[in-house]
């Protein structure tokens, strides 16, 4: 589906973003592994290159600074002559995320907004300003089911969980964000799509994966493969008319 198409991942050693990175490589494609993490990246990468004959290549990239991202940029623009897409999916937080919403503090709020959607933001900007040179490009954006609806406070009674209140925030903004960078670059054969999955499986309380999976049809919180036919699908030209577009997979969970 993607053969010879150029895709930077960003968190792409991530729990997510590894997942698409080898989706990416399986099918053809040349996954950049781009992350925070230089040496988680390098792992991934290395252990993808040996099973897909090269088709990977690591990059340590803050999603909040423009000079790493123009650096990667002008690095891949060198190696490869072009990008033909860009999927963000880093997941940018201080120490202090996760708190209930009454012991979030507006610094920390303020914060946590600024790095997970304005690095999203960032990201999106200055890889839809070169796609527009290159005449063309491709952007997915990770956003959240909770990005599109109210949190189910009672699915976390009785853990030490909650639905942190800056993810609400972050979430909805990068829906909004795709359709906003969609519009502004419909004219220069841009597509900017995002996924809004549903919980993803990575150790959660067993009574709360109980009470989620209540909500859901078949299986409940997702694996991390449950996502990458969607992203694909937005990689490829399967789904060249469309943009603007938020793909939620969630297993009914929404509904």
């Amino acid at each position: 589906m993607l053969t010879n198409k150029v895709v930077v991942v960003t968190g792409g050693a991530g729990l997510l973003g590894r997942r698409f990175c080898s989706a990416v490589a399986e099918q053809g494609g040349i996954a950049v592994v781009a992350d925070a993490d230089g040496a988680g990246a390098t792992r991934i990468a290395e252990q993808l290159a040996s099973q897909y004959q090269g088709r990977a290549e690591a990059a340590t990239l803050d999603i909040t600074d423009k000079e790493s991202i123009a650096r990667l940029i002008t690095k891949l623009q060198k190696q490869y002559g072009r990008m033909d897409a860009v999927v963000n999916s880093a997941y940018p937080r201080n120490r202090n995320y996760g708190r209930k919403l009454e012991d979030v503090t507006y610094e920390d709020f303020c914060e946590n907004v600024g790095l997970h959607a304005g690095g999203y933001f960032l990201v999106a900007q200055q890889f839809g300003l070169l796609f527009r040179k290159q005449g063309g490009g491709n952007v997915v954006n990770i956003a959240s089911i909770y990005g599109t609806m109210v949190p189910r406070f009672d699915i976390y009674k009785g853990t030490s969980m909650t639905m942190p209140v800056e993810y609400a925030a972050i979430k909805a903004a990068i829906v909004h964000l795709t359709r906003y960078f969609a519009q502004y670059f419909k004219a220069d054969g841009i597509r900017v799509n995002c996924i809004s999955p549903g919980g993803i499986l990575d150790k959660q309380d067993e009574k709360f994966l109980r009470e989620y999976k209540s909500q859901c049809g078949e299986k409940g919180m997702l694996d991390p493969q449950d996502v990458t036919g969607s992203l694909l699908f937005l990689l490829s030209d399967a789904s060249k008319y469309m943009t603007g577009q938020n793909l939620i997979v969630d297993d009914g969970f929404s509904l």
